[in-house]
């Protein structure tokens, strides 16, 4: 028992401890606002369309700052400097949509939150990477993933208790996320950095180049990983559809967001626990047991289910998310070398946002025109696809390329 306790302590770490609180906060803080998001904007004279073009906006700049951010961390051979600034750009961004109600200062609030997530995704996510083994990977990503996903569930918690005492007051709501947000960035400032050999390489200026560089530098391992993630990204729309399928067969609102949060609940449970098993029967193996998963909630949800049967259906998908998301992390940092990390998961993060921006909007176009069983269903065949492909990719890195 006693070795069993050291154990943990050596893998979670002091600094993995302290990011993952910050990614709590910093997620209470985000899903505080998700579920009221679209219906402040529709109070404050946003349409469906604005409202379209500013996520998409926002999307598009939170990939792209993945990228670049990523290489740049990499360029300065320093990981904290672009955490601490990246979950500050975050937490003031929240009181600054309460303040003004002007298009574009909800623009350039919603930007700068974006843009935060840009500039510290490849970092902090190199962080994580240097404190952990490739037999701790799992166990490290799924650790941090769980109290990020956690914060997902207390966020929307916290919102619905506020509104049921204060219905229709959602400015105010912007004020209380600033809290948590807060919170995150005086948490930040504890982490303390390994000293890291200075890297002398000069940062290139901001141009179409700098956002395909390490795709073109990768070795052939990377680029077939990250290939075949990208393929399922491109495919997997946003988990509105799964609400909106619930809603459309009889849950109600409150039921709704109490699935989300269900869901979140699931998945930060079991991230760490998946994590440990992706450690000791292998990364791949786990993440596509989670893409199988996957691919079976989606051909559910083409079909008409009983209410009931949904809960399992979100328990799996739960389940699929902690075995798929921190898992991918872990097996990217496990082909590439320590001094690339921040550029191969930037990369990778930042070109995942925008497949994710085309999955939503051509899902969206399908179901317009052919109905949510032909979305559903596009979506479970790629999926199953994805398994195929990435069932023949290595865990490893090569020698050479």
């Amino acid at each position: 028992m006693q070795s069993t306790s050291t154990t943990t302590k050596k893998v979670i770490t002091k600094t993995i401890w302290i990011l993952s609180l910050v990614s709590l906060f910093t997620d209470i803080a985000s899903e505080m606002l998700y579920p009221v998001m679209p219906v402040f904007l529709q109070k404050i004279g946003f349409s469906i369309i604005l409202i379209g073009i500013l996520e998409g906006m926002a999307e598009a700049v939170a990939g792209l700052s993945k990228i670049y951010f990523g290489q740049r961390s990499d360029q300065a051979g320093k990981r904290l400097p672009f955490v601490q600034l990246g979950y500050t750009l975050s937490a003031i961004s929240k009181p600054m949509m309460g303040i003004f109600i002007l298009p574009a200062w909800i623009f350039l609030a919603r930007t700068l939150d974006r843009m935060g997530k840009g500039i510290r995704t490849g970092a902090r996510d190199a962080l994580l990477s240097d404190e952990a083994t490739p037999a701790t990977k799992g166990r490290v990503f799924g650790f941090h993933r769980s109290l990020d996903t956690l914060g997902a569930a207390i966020g929307p918690a916290v919102s619905l208790l506020y509104l049921y005492y204060n219905p229709g007051n959602y400015r105010t709501l912007f004020f209380i996320a600033f809290v948590p947000g807060l919170m995150a960035i005086i948490a930040s400032f504890l982490i303390k950095e390994k000293s890291k050999k200075t890297i002398t390489k000069t940062a290139e200026s901001l141009n179409f180049s700098v956002f395909t560089r390490y795709w073109t530098a990768s070795s052939a391992t990377y680029k077939k990983l990250v290939a075949g993630l990208l393929f399922f990204a491109l495919f997997n729309s946003t988990d509105v559809f799964l609400l909106l399928q619930m809603k459309a067969n009889g849950l109600n609102d409150t039921s709704v967001i109490g699935v989300y949060i269900f869901y979140n609940l699931v998945y930060a449970l079991l991230a760490y626990p998946i994590g440990m098993l992706a450690d000791r029967f292998g990364l791949k193996k786990t993440f596509l047991c989670g893409l199988i998963l996957f691919t079976v909630v989606y051909t559910c949800f083409a079909f008409k289910q009983p209410i009931t049967f949904y809960f399992l259906l979100i328990t799996f998908y739960g389940i699929y998310a902690a075995a798929t998301e921190g898992i991918a992390k872990a097996w990217i940092s496990n082909v590439v070398d320590k001094s690339e990390m921040a550029s191969a998961i930037g990369t990778y993060t930042g070109f995942q946002s925008i497949a994710a921006l085309i999955a939503s909007s051509v899902g969206g176009m399908l179901w317009y025109y052919f109905g949510f069983k032909v979305t559903f269903l596009v979506t479970a065949t790629a999926s199953l696809m994805a398994v195929f492909y990435l069932s023949n990719i290595g865990t490893k890195r090569a020698n050479s390329n």
